[in-house]
């Protein structure tokens, strides 16, 4: 029998994933095929207008006016009380799981307004991500696990797909060198600023544009606190980070911009004023943040 000896193309040779993060559009966080949200690579820019956020009738913060910039630190500083933690959950709609909560105004991501009800809320927190002031690994899973959690949600991945998700993000966190040789381990068997950059990896592996950070290293001990400080550092090149701090200090090392928050009267926190991090701890406009960062405050 005659064998076909014509040559053929070689298969080509498939080429190997960047190490960098999966480019994201904004229109993966949307649910219907009518959604607003362009498909585009997202920058990460929030704009937020006129915003007032409720729990029941009492309204935490009011009339909240500011554009965070991408690729930058921006920090929420303000005494307690004053609705820092409650502006952070609205950038990614974590607020609305709270029963009765609710907000006014707007908040765009990318000229997108993220209360559109084409949004899907799932979807968009995987865009805006979140980090907890105590690092919550799942205890049930290894570290390998943990950090692929968010990824399997979207459904059935390759296991070598995952193995490179999980060392990306892992080597992003800084946490690779220090966890490679035990990943089937379980996730709280970390120590206490491990446990954190592992969180951090956690929502780094969905590719999101934007990182929520609400005290993220308020429970840690001076070193590890130095670790994550230098973390936010190096991830601000590739996303948009928003860190609410009590640490006046931390605050003038990690962020670009500042945001001062005070509650008035009523209670409601509100925005005193918002600027260039060295202007707002050196020479700001308002009596009421100088007397904050100097500590006169109250």
């Amino acid at each position: 029998m005659a064998v076909d000896t014509a040559p053929t193309e070689p298969a080509p040779t498939p080429t190997p994933a960047p190490d960098v993060r999966p480019a994201v559009t904004v229109a993966r966080v949307a649910t219907r095929t009518d959604s607003p949200m362009p498909d585009a690579a997202a920058s990460g820019r929030l704009e937020v207008g006129a915003l007032s956020a409720y729990y029941g009738t009492f309204r935490a913060i009011r009339e909240v006016s500011l554009d965070i910039p991408p690729h930058a630190v921006t920090a929420i500083i303000g005494p307690s009380g004053c609705g820092k933690s409650t502006f952070l959950r609205t950038l990614n709609r974590m607020h609305e799981l709270v029963p009765g909560a609710r907000v006014e105004g707007k908040i765009r991501l990318d000229e997108v307004d993220i209360y559109d009800a084409a949004i899907d809320p799932v979807r968009l927190r995987r865009v805006v991500g979140m980090v907890f002031q105590r690092a919550n690994p799942f205890p049930t899973m290894s570290i390998y696990d943990n950090v692929v959690a968010g990824l399997r949600l979207t459904g059935r991945h390759p296991r070598a797909e995952l193995d490179g998700v999980v060392e990306r993000s892992l080597q992003r966190a800084a946490l690779w060198n220090e966890v490679k040789d035990k990943l089937q381990d379980s996730g709280v068997s970390l120590s206490g600023g491990q446990q954190q950059r592992l969180c951090i990896a956690r929502a780094l592996a969905v590719g999101p544009e934007v990182l929520l950070m609400d005290e993220p290293a308020s429970a840690l001990d001076p070193i590890a606190t130095l670790r994550i400080e230098e973390l936010i550092a190096e991830l601000k090149a590739s996303y948009t980070i928003v860190i609410v701090t009590h640490n006046m200090q931390q605050a003038a090392r990690v962020s670009d911009q500042t945001a001062f928050f005070t509650m008035g009267d009523d209670r409601a926190g509100y925005l005193v004023e918002f600027g260039d991090t060295p202007r707002i701890f050196t020479n700001p406009r308002e009596r009421l943040t100088e007397d904050y960062v100097s500590g006169r405050f109250g």
